[in-house]
């Protein structure tokens, strides 16, 4: 224990594992499943909503072709959560350090709660107004999501011990995994129940019976189901009291922290009021975010954790928004002709099924089981150099891949992708902002690094949406323009990557240390921060 740090902190730091660890994940990981549920299933359901809305009047002596998003249409639908949750991350993160972490939360849950069901009652039978009120709910309902990202993370490193903090975190972290894998088992589930009761041929045997009237339930029930997990975590975040951290660091109530860790820890603590006060008078716990000493102590390490997560997001969120395309490129998923509407739904939601079960969620646990051990450092090297190589391996040749006899390989080289940006920087840039930053801003600088990594997931998604687009113009998708092709989008997206993999030299190292210890709060002499001092590799 340091000198200087207060009791109830340090008893934080050393308690063994404890049922309160595994309340706090459950609690805050249900709020992760439910924020990677809703942003990602809309990628299952964007190609029903093309036929229902988007399909054209049957025209004598023409081919018809199944309706498909316009490109400013799926520019909305796949991007406006994602500018929700970049503007809910800024505001919630900053609202987490002025108000507490505990009194924001529940807010959070509502909005998500709200605009999730929102979202399948879309109003109007016309598609304008289908897509405006789509589009409306899904930006708030981003809002909500943005603010689980600071708060989550905050709360759960401020709970957690100094031993398995990195493991506890990344555990909340990881049930995005299964937020993933959710939301496809429920697209295919809804849509086996659709397929088996409303039997439909294909759009080239009938374009009209292979769109059943019941089909606009389908993406409805979808994306309405976020709602459901959400709801059943809102009593016990109300239950939760506030962290400790927060209480005797940033609303300096030495008192009520004692009284409420004795209860989580089931032991007594003292109050130590005078030293809560000494300690809110040290140069080290005054500084604001614009100030000159947040820029010496903290300048860089900002810079590391907003970069690598715009860098990372570019890659993470374009890979999940058009790889339905590149299933369709090596034969997984077949021409839109040749199936109905459900089909679609069903075969997409398989697909996507089966990458996350076998790379996107064990990536997350393999996390989890070796944070504490190698570092987070080591970790998202290693993540961003992998990355870097199998993209490279996907892009260069890819012709080579989309051969039928390579269909197999192809899938298993883009399913190590996902594994180690999993097992790697996905993980880690969400990790380490949470806990290098000064407790009475650690939610803002959270939420300042997790909005640069939405930043990056829309260049992702908007851009790759037309970058991914053939070289070849007879088989681009309508609406847009010609594009560099997967081949090359594949390349940039390695460039990317390695970019990621040099800024990560800027993050520190926080394994195995007090929070205090490494932000410098439980410092009486306002001398450098611990990773001030220290660095991530020899210079």
């Amino acid at each position: 224990m340091a000198k200087n740090q207060l009791g109830v902190l340090n008893a934080l730091d050393v308690a063994k594992t404890q049922w309160y660890h595994f309340t706090a994940i459950v609690i805050a990981g249900m709020g992760f499943f439910t924020d990677a549920y809703d942003l990602f299933c809309v990628s299952l359901v964007t190609k029903l909503l093309g036929r229902i809305y988007y399909t054209a009047p049957a025209i004598p002596n023409v081919n018809p072709k199944p309706g498909t998003l316009p490109p400013n249409v799926a520019d909305a639908v796949n991007g406006v959560a994602l500018c929700g949750t970049l503007a809910g991350q800024l505001f919630f993160g900053w609202l987490g350090d002025k108000l507490g972490r505990k009194k924001v939360y529940g807010i959070t849950l509502i909005l998500m709660v709200v605009c999730s069901i929102g979202s399948g009652l879309s109003f109007g039978k016309k598609r304008e107004g289908v897509i405006a009120t789509l589009c409306f709910f899904r930006f708030w309902l981003g809002f909500g999501i943005g603010g689980d990202y600071p708060l989550s993370a905050t709360i759960m490193s401020e709970y957690a011990n100094k031993k398995t903090r990195g493991a506890f975190i990344a555990a909340v972290f990881a049930m995005q995994g299964f937020g993933i894998l959710g939301g496809g088992i429920v697209a295919i589930i809804v849509s086996s129940a659709f397929r088996n009761k409303y039997h439909a041929p294909s759009f080239d045997s009938n374009p009209a019976l292979s769109l059943p009237e019941q089909s606009d339930y389908v993406w409805r029930i979808i994306v309405m189901f976020g709602a459901v997990p959400a709801a059943l975590t809102y009593y016990w975040r109300m239950k939760m009291p506030e962290t400790a951290r927060y209480t005797a660091l940033v609303a300096k109530n030495a008192k009520q922290a004692a009284a409420d860790m004795s209860k989580v820890l089931q032991v007594t603590l003292d109050a130590e009021e005078e030293k809560v006060e000494r300690m809110a008078q040290e140069p080290s716990n005054s500084f604001g975010l614009f100030s000159k000493e947040f820029a010496k102590r903290h300048g860089l390490h900002l810079l590391g954790t907003t970069s690598t997560w715009f860098l990372l997001d570019i890659a993470f969120y374009s890979q999940n928004l058009f790889q339905k395309d590149i299933f369709s490129a090596i034969g997984w998923i077949p021409a839109a002709g040749s199936m109905s509407a459900l089909d679609e739904v069903f075969k997409i939601a398989k697909a996507q099924t089966l990458i996350a079960l076998c790379s996107t969620v064990p990536g997350y646990w393999f996390t989890v089981a070796f944070i504490d051990y190698l570092g987070r450092f080591t970790i998202q090297l290693m993540g961003f150099f992998f990355m870097t190589v199998f993209m490279f391996a996907l892009g260069i040749p890819y012709h080579h891949w989309t051969l039928k006899p390579n269909h197999l390989a192809f899938v298993v080289m883009y399913s190590f992708t996902f594994f180690f940006a999993n097992f790697g920087p996905n993980a880690t840039t969400f990790i380490v902002p949470a806990e290098i930053f000064p407790a009475r801003l650690r939610s803002t600088c959270h939420g300042i690094s997790a909005a640069c990594g939405k930043a990056g997931a829309i260049v992702g998604a908007f851009g790759f949406l037309y970058a991914a687009q053939s070289q070849d113009p007879t088989k681009v998708d309508a609406g847009y323009s010609t594009g560099i092709g997967v081949k090359n989008s594949l390349i940039a997206l390695g460039c990317i990557n390695f970019l990621g993999m040099l800024f990560t030299f800027l993050v520190p190292e926080p394994k195995g240390k007090s929070l205090e210890e490494i932000t410098g709060e439980d410092d009486d002499e306002g001398g450098e921060t611990e990773t001030g001092t220290s660095r991530t590799v020899p210079v």
